[in-house]
């Protein structure tokens, strides 16, 4: 796919670049030529622990008596009705891993990540994702691209809220030619909508694979359905699985975290669950990398003795603490290995200041970038999946 385009946001009172080195991405599937047809598409119409002994807890920010989670932004619905954690708490994002077993493959992963290090040689965050919550919207059709891959996207109108954007965008036309992602939970429908390069300008809109979630309910292990993508080329819902400003002042992100690593150090064709698809493995496109590199759906826990007070504020020690307790999972493919959802629709701001800590520092892109691949594990994935494998993608009813 392509490269992403820089954005801006607020990081530490300082207005600074969104890294716009991002490698090309592998969301939504592989060479569209070779995705298995698995029987058209799917249209849905308009319808509705035991931390151990070594775990550092660690102090949590003091909010103060006056911090308030309120309401998001003119997004017309009550305060929390988007927070995090989205889906049941037994969605297995949501679940704490610090007592899960250690896969067998883990030494050997983690060697090898080590060896190749994060995309970018750190482990960054990316702050551009934008998630709108919204009750209401207007409801639109598109018409789909060569991003749209028939048997593994939703056909389904979807809520385009008035004044929002896509990600890395200020509006819905795709101006940068990146992944432009458009990303809206509905509460009032308990609807998460995902959709991958979109473009809207005026009346003709045009987009990738559709990944419409159901939050009331917890997924099978399948998730959408065994070899089918999502939005992200894992199968897996992205709003799930960002944390956002709100999570990190309160010092509560209750779900694994999204990461990402270049195509090359991504198992080729393979997935363990969550993840329901792979890429690479015979087109030339997508994940290249061999039998150590981790497949997509690789959940890595950082160690629960990691020295946290060497991290440079409390709000990298809030995400270094979620990545003890509930982990990272590899999800797509790009060089910022972390990444969160922008402030537009949360309260805490990432610049944090003087409505919620005087003294804060605010979390930077690089504050947690002296964390290493040999400071974690892989937990058991379980069975490995060739995406490319018949009968390819069936979707669940």
């Amino acid at each position: 796919m392509r490269t992403r385009a820089a954005a801006v946001t607020k990081l530490g009172l300082l207005a600074v670049p969104v890294v716009a080195l991002l490698a090309l991405s592998a969301c939504g599937g592989d060479d569209v030529a070779t995705v298995p047809d698995g029987g058209g598409p799917r249209d849905l119409g308009g319808g509705p622990a035991d931390l151990g002994p070594d775990f550092d807890a660690g102090p949590r920010p003091d909010l103060g008596p006056d911090f308030d989670a309120g309401p998001r932004p003119d997004s017309g619905v009550p305060a929390g009705a988007c927070a995090r954690p989205l889906f049941p708490a037994d969605a297995p994002w949501n679940q704490e891993i610090t007592g899960a077993a250690v896969d067998a493959e883990s030494a050997a992963v983690i060697a090898h990540l080590d060896a190749v290090g994060w995309g970018l040689g750190r482990m960054q965050i990316d702050f551009s994702f934008h998630v709108q919550c919204a009750t209401g919207a207007p409801m639109r059709t598109f018409t789909p691209t060569d991003d749209f891959y028939d048997g593994e996207c939703d056909v389904a109108p979807v809520p385009v809220p008035v004044g929002g954007h896509l990600e890395g965008e200020s509006g819905y036309a795709c101006a940068s030619d990146g992944d432009c992602h458009l990303i809206v939970i509905d509460p009032g429908t308990q609807r998460l909508y995902e959709q991958w390069r979109v473009n809207i300008v005026g009346d003709v809109y045009e987009g990738g694979c559709l990944a419409v979630w159901d939050l009331s309910r917890t997924p099978p292990a399948s998730n959408r359905g065994e070899r089918c993508t999502s939005a992200d080329a894992a199968g897996l819902p992205i709003a799930a699985l960002l944390f956002d400003a709100d999570e990190v002042a309160a010092d509560d992100i209750r779900h694994a975290i999204r990461f990402i690593l270049p195509n090359d150090r991504i198992r080729a064709a393979i997935y363990v669950h969550p993840a329901t698809h792979g890429t690479g493995g015979g087109s030339g496109r997508g994940a290249s990398g061999g039998a150590d590199s981790p497949p997509y759906g690789a959940r890595l826990r950082l160690r629960g003795d990691y020295p946290l007070a060497s991290l440079p504020n409390d709000y990298a020690r809030a995400v270094a603490r979620a990545m003890q307790r509930y982990g990272i999972v590899l999800s797509d493919g790009g060089n910022v290995a972390l990444t969160a959802e922008d402030d537009e629709n949360t309260t805490a701001k990432w610049d944090f200041d003087t409505d919620v800590r005087a003294d804060a520092t605010g979390l930077g892109p690089r504050d947690l970038d002296m964390i290493q691949p040999s400071d974690f594990a892989m937990i058991e994935g379980g069975m490995r999946y060739n995406w490319r494998d018949a009968p390819g993608c069936v979707l669940n009813p």
